[in-house]
């Protein structure tokens, strides 16, 4: 990229390394980095009777084309789990890194994706959201955030890049699948800690699941039920997640913001109420979640007004959008950026 748009956010001379401890402050006073266990024990106890639920309802449908309804179920009660693993690696729920990495693991062996390789990843991301050197959410193969990357891809990751905008969706049907194997590529690659342990979580579910579709179900209803609970499952968190940074500012290569702009400018909150926040697990309120990822998903929601009014006073852009719109953007984002390789100038016939 020759420019950023951040640049003009730059205010000409601020003392901005108090600003964040000053909001951490307001932040901390209203009891809004308090853990919330009680909050957590019911989530999970919900979650974990969903899924016994459908468990349940799987054994007693048998051999049934209803059981296409199930994997709809499925793909949502393990998304489920994903948000609890999600704030299980920042710490949410406990303050013990050992509790929480024992809910963490224990939801990523449900969910089939290893929970170290993620957090690792994950941590990446929020140390350098929406950076085009350091953030590996924005370094994604068939998709392409600025028009500089979409002019680096070649083959068919091109032509995917050409009509991103058209296909993002569709591709959102392999999300869950590919963190599953990116997961198993890390443990072959033996870039995880206790590797054995993580073989166990990722493999001896997947095999279990595997043995049980296809003992209860004839082999095309079982193909039809893990497409249907994976490519729904993919959707969703993609979907959860999507709205969050992209179609937000690209921090180019060598450009330095603080924490607060850092973190404040790339990030979206999705509005709504609390329906949404159940449904995008809490992720709705990014721009809170990044700023301060330690804090309990419920208290987000509080910390939402404090942080936009403390952003207002110090003249920082806060951006927040509905549902419908926060995807609007990303699409419009995603088809600017393939635009140069649509208006690309065929070469020459010889």
């Amino acid at each position: 990229m020759t420019s950023s748009p951040l640049s003009a956010t730059r205010p000409p001379d601020v003392r901005r390394g108090s600003d964040f401890a000053r909001l951490t402050r307001e932040v901390k006073d209203a009891g809004l980095l308090d853990r919330r266990r009680g909050y957590y024990a019911l989530r999970m106890a919900i979650n974990v009777l969903l899924l016994a639920a459908g468990a349940l309802t799987f054994v007693v449908l048998g051999e049934s084309w209803w059981q296409v309804l199930t994997a709809v179920f499925f793909a949502f009660v393990f998304t489920q789990f994903a948000f609890i693993g999600h704030d299980a690696g920042h710490r949410q729920i406990f303050r013990s890194h050992r509790h929480n990495d024992l809910v963490g693991h224990l939801h990523g062996g449900i969910t089939g994706i290893s929970y170290q390789w993620w957090v690792g990843k994950h941590n990446r991301h929020h140390a350098n959201p929406n950076h085009e050197d350091h953030d590996p959410d924005i370094e994604i193969h068939a998709i392409a955030f600025s028009r500089d990357q979409a002019d680096s891809k070649q083959g068919l990751y091109r032509w995917i890049t050409k009509y991103q905008a058209f296909l993002f969706f569709p591709l959102l049907l392999a999300e869950a699948i590919v963190l599953r194997i990116s997961g198993l590529q890390a443990l072959w690659r033996r870039e995880l800690v206790k590797p054995w342990r993580e073989a166990a979580l990722q493999i001896l579910p997947a095999a279990a699941y595997l043995a049980a579709v296809f003992l209860v179900l004839s082999p095309l209803q079982a193909v039809v039920f893990i497409a249907v609970h994976q490519g729904l499952m993919g959707v969703y968190l993609g979907c959860s997640f999507a709205p969050n940074h992209k179609g937000m500012p690209i921090i180019a290569p060598g450009e330095r913001l603080d924490h607060l702009r850092k973190q404040v400018l790339t990030s979206r909150n999705v509005t709504g109420g609390r329906w949404v926040d159940a449904l995008l697990g809490g992720l709705n309120h990014q721009v809170e979640h990044h700023l301060f990822p330690h804090m309990p998903r419920p208290n987000l929601r509080r910390a939402q007004p404090i942080v936009e009014d403390f952003c207002a006073r110090h003249g920082i852009p806060y951006s927040k959008a509905g549902l419908r719109s926060s995807y609007a953007q990303v699409l419009r984002h995603l088809h600017d950026a393939g635009a140069s390789l649509r208006h690309a100038t065929p070469a020459p016939q010889a």
